[in-house]
């Protein structure tokens, strides 16, 4: 195992999305095991195991509907059976986002972005809080967005659950640092993977909306999945074990 982490490992809920599978690898090239979370993309969640496996890590599979916490609990005690221990949990769940100004939400889009994204990460974080404790420590990396800086059009249902998660994280720091529980936030800007593709196959995103987008950009070019992966690696290692109640903004500038 790496130096970097203890015996264990870490947790990614919404494993199988673009991004969450390239943080999902960052964590086992780092030398911890990984245990995956997924609700529906079966297929993916298994690549991204093999893959993880392929580089002679150990990983696991966890289906379920975040929204459940009895689920989340079935999840933890698995994930303790087959790893021993969970140092760190990722949050990187969430709904495919509609690109909708606020007058425009429907209750449902709305209803379900917050059941998803902070229903469902006050359920994990509930859930694994007391194991943390119990083991002597741990780490929450939240996946949270760069319009919390900087508002980005359209996109406000994907920041205003994710700035409620800001608040959340900066809670679970202050209140779990006795316990050497540490909570901090990879905001992510523009990734060319997972929704980014999808909504661009569906044609939300045009070659107008990249235009107007690059232009915020101070590096021009989007990220990649690993420069979210290497910053979650980061935040959960003993490298940052005096970092906690954090941002980091890795977003090539979005909004400077």
């Amino acid at each position: 195992m790496n130096k970097d982490f203890p015996e264990g490992a870490a947790i990614v809920f919404g494993g199988s999305g673009g991004i969450g599978k390239g943080v999902a690898v960052e964590f086992a090239k780092a030398g911890t095991n990984v245990a995956i979370v997924y609700r529906s993309k079966k297929e993916v969640a298994e690549a991204t195991a093999k893959t993880i496996r392929d580089l002679g890590v150990k990983a696991s599979l966890h289906q379920v509907d975040v929204r459940e916490r009895v689920a989340i609990e079935a999840v933890r005690e698995a994930a303790i059976a087959a790893h021993g221990r969970v140092h760190t949990l990722v949050w990187g769940a969430g709904p495919l986002v509609p690109q909708v100004a606020i007058s425009e939400w429907s209750d449902e889009q709305f209803r379900n972005a917050i059941e998803v994204e902070v229903f469902g990460f006050r359920n994990a974080a509930t859930v694994f809080i007391p194991h943390m404790r119990a083991a002597g420590g741990g780490s929450f990396v939240h996946l949270g967005s760069a319009g919390h800086d900087w508002w980005p059009k359209l996109d406000g249902l994907s920041v205003a659950p994710k700035a409620a998660n800001e608040s959340l994280i900066k809670g679970i720091a202050k209140e779990e640092g006795k316990y050497e529980i540490r909570a901090n936030s990879v905001l992510v800007g523009v990734i060319d993977a997972g929704m980014f593709h999808e909504l661009t196959a569906q044609g939300v995103f045009d070659e107008k909306w990249v235009e107007e987008t690059q232009k915020l950009l101070a590096l021009k070019r989007w990220g990649q999945a690993e420069d979210i992966g290497q910053a979650a690696v980061f935040f959960a290692s003993k490298r940052a074990q005096y970092v906690t109640g954090q941002v980091i903004s890795v977003s090539g500038g979005f909004g400077v």
